[in-house]
């Protein structure tokens, strides 16, 4: 078998690369600006332009910032849902990637595949342009939870709150107390054994945590395609 075709889809960049099934990159990590707006066709243009040149992949994996089910998306809130709901992006990447086998899953849960430890309750919380969130219990993903779009202050979401938008209003240390504000609330809620933060905003993450609380690679968001191919 050849390669995996990783892609690590977020509201503000696109990142791909070929792995083996390990998750070891084969190619250097590309990434393009996420356009804005950016509906199914103009997505997928955009991802095709990006792995033109790429090493031979017969598969590919997917981590989608919304709510995914059986290959087609349900939600995109930094998308735009009303373009994107109800789409079987699974069907038309493959449709536009010579007809490879496509596997996807919410982008938070596809990086925690890359790096939990398979011991006890763990929570991967991913900060990019909004809040991502993955619950892994003994190595195994347990049910999507949009805790992203749940209320966490007045009527603020976790995205809202948390987010790239809030953190360049807030300034960073009141955005980094925002998360220490986050994290105890999210242990209250399911007493976890280890909670990651991931994202491309984990880079501004300063905060004295517990020993169960770490700073995780944001390269696992591409990473974690290899994982996403050993299930099922």
């Amino acid at each position: 078998m050849t390669g995996i075709l990783a892609i690590d889809v977020g509201g503000t960049g696109l990142k791909a690369a070929v792995i083996d099934d390990k998750g070891a990159l084969i190619n250097e990590r590309a990434r393009v600006e996420t356009p804005h707006p950016c509906p199914p066709k103009v997505f997928l243009d955009a991802i095709a332009g990006l792995v033109v040149d790429f090493p031979p992949y017969d598969r590919i994996a997917v981590g989608f910032p919304g709510v995914v089910r059986n290959g087609c998306i349900l939600t995109a809130p930094n998308l735009g849902t009303e373009d994107w709901a109800g789409f079987n992006l699974a069907d038309g990447l493959s449709k536009r990637l010579g007809g490879h086998p496509v596997r996807i899953i919410n982008d938070a849960e596809m990086q925690g595949m890359a790096i939990v430890s398979g011991q006890g309750l763990e929570f991967v919380l991913t900060l990019g342009t909004g809040a991502g969130t993955a619950l892994f219990r003994d190595g195994e993903l347990m049910p999507h939870m949009e805790l992203a779009h749940h209320p966490i202050h007045g009527d603020k979401t976790y995205d809202e709150y948390l987010g790239n938008a809030a953190f360049e209003d807030k300034g960073k240390k009141h955005w980094n107390k925002r998360v220490e504000k986050a994290i105890g609330l999210i242990y209250t809620l399911l007493h976890y054994d280890r909670l990651y933060i991931g994202g491309g905003n984990a880079k501004h993450v300063e905060l004295d945590v517990t020993k169960n609380v770490s700073l995780a690679d944001n390269e696992a968001g591409i990473e974690g395609g290899a994982f996403l191919w050993k299930k099922r």
